[in-house]
């Protein structure tokens, strides 16, 4: 591998990890520091600097070329996507509100295992034995950091556990509805986050109206504060952006790793930070967590190469890591 390329592809990934990490630890201080503990609206704030942010990058500057969408499919093929996704970032960020970052984070990383899953069950598809192998280290690294996290919380577990499944959801779903299209993080932004806007608008301003408007009277500088949420929903749309150049510099098994090592950097950043207690044994529930997910990448890899006529695992695309969005959680996962 030549030199520039070698830099290009380290470049690439450490501004992906640099946006993903802010943008987690920028949510949960959101949460935790300014007392802001509405899910809801926030996961809406980033839904608008995302639809304005993905317009300007294709209207405007024009940096990304458009893909073209009928007008039906984007009712039909779209909107249950879109709906898909809100929920997605939704529950991430709730989870986020009640459970420290390092154990969200270990959570999202069973992705890999609801997503085989619910292929096996709903679709029937066919996986190899190492494939199923390759999940053992993945749930019993959830399990043992599950038993042994001093903050647990039920309803943030509940959440980050069902974040999952809708992110196994989402992936599965892009398969089928949207054959045919390919497209990038940008253009998937450009698309779903106007339709999660509108999905979220009407319970956001419901449920957690009120409490705003008693947050904005009690909080000593509410407008600083203010400038922080909306600032956290411009670096998520930045997120799209270092996806999109990562996956384009990087192979199919180095942005695995690199998925990978980034929830071990966010898991770090946030103890620095926050210093939620972490046992010995939950730190190594983690690990095994990740190592697990590396290992089920490189095993999905293999197979992926191996000779026409073998039966073989179904191999998610590259094209599909695009269809990732905005947030905390971004591995395929098949996510910030």
């Amino acid at each position: 591998m030549e030199e520039g390329s070698v830099f290009r592809s380290l470049l690439a990934i450490l501004q992906w990890w640099g946006f993903n990490v802010t943008v987690i630890i920028m949510n949960k201080w959101i949460f935790q520091k300014l007392d802001f503990k509405f899910p809801l609206s926030v996961s809406c704030v980033h839904f608008i600097c995302s639809s304005i942010g993905a317009y300007i990058v294709i209207k405007v500057l024009k940096l990304k070329p458009l893909i073209v969408v009928d007008p039906e499919d984007r009712w039909r093929r779209i909107f249950p996507m879109s709906f898909v996704f809100c929920i997605n970032i939704v529950l991430g960020n709730v989870s986020l509100r009640y459970i420290p970052v390092s154990f969200m984070q270990t959570i999202k990383s069973f992705t890999p295992a609801t997503t085989v899953v619910l292929q096996w069950l709903v679709w029937r598809k066919y996986f190899d034995w190492r494939i199923w192998a390759s999940l053992v280290p993945i749930v019993g690294g959830i399990l043992l950091t599950s038993i042994t996290e001093l903050s647990f919380n039920m309803f943030g577990f509940c959440a980050a556990l069902f974040g999952c499944l809708a992110t196994s959801t989402k992936t599965i779903l892009a398969e089928s509805l949207l054959h045919g299209y390919k497209f990038d993080s940008i253009n998937t932004v450009y698309y779903m986050a106007p339709f999660a806007t509108m999905i979220l608008g009407i319970p956001a301003l419901l449920l957690e109206g009120n409490g705003i408007l008693s947050w904005f009277e009690a909080h000593p500088s509410p407008w600083s504060a203010l400038i922080i949420i909306f600032s956290s929903g411009v670096l998520a749309f930045c997120l799209n952006f270092s996806i999109f150049y990562v996956i384009h510099s990087t192979t199919a098994v180095t942005f695995n790793v690199a998925g990978n090592l980034k929830v071990a950097v966010a898991v770090l950043v946030s103890w620095l930070i926050f210093r939620n207690p972490i046992s010995y044994m939950n730190a190594v529930g983690c690990g095994i967590t990740l190592l697990g997910c590396t290992f089920y990448g490189y095993v999905r890899h293999m197979l992926s190469q191996q000779t026409p006529g073998t039966p073989r695992t179904p191999r998610t695309p590259r094209n599909k890591m695009e269809l990732l969005p905005l947030v905390n959680n971004d591995k395929l996962e098949g996510k910030v």
